[in-house]
């Protein structure tokens, strides 16, 4: 590898910054899950989340019955997510969503 990228690399480590590509971009989706209605429901929703590379947070609202999800778009995407609550039990849907 290149001295000078290793170089650059290791300074970026020490000085605690990071190196982010260019294309990748935080989003945040408000998802709507109608059957979280328990004090658990969130608990397992969100570790169903954090499951998925690029889930960054996942934090619930349970008495509106919703999870706001910042993710990384290079790494994941919102079909991806919905899956993730889907297949935890708790079918989700983008809040303000009109179905088809």
């Amino acid at each position: 590898m290149n001295t000078r990228l290793l170089l650059l690399a290791a300074i970026f480590s020490v000085s605690g910054l990071s190196i982010t590509p260019a294309f990748a971009a935080q989003k945040t989706v408000t998802l709507d899950i109608p059957n979280m209605d328990c004090e658990i429901c969130p608990i397992t929703v969100r570790v169903a989340l954090k499951k998925l590379p690029g889930v960054i947070s996942a934090t619930a609202t349970p008495e509106t019955r919703e999870e706001v999800v910042v993710y990384d778009d290079a790494k994941t995407n919102i079909k991806q997510i919905i899956n993730a609550t889907t297949q935890a039990g708790y079918p989700s849907t983008v809040k303000g969503a009109k179905s088809k």
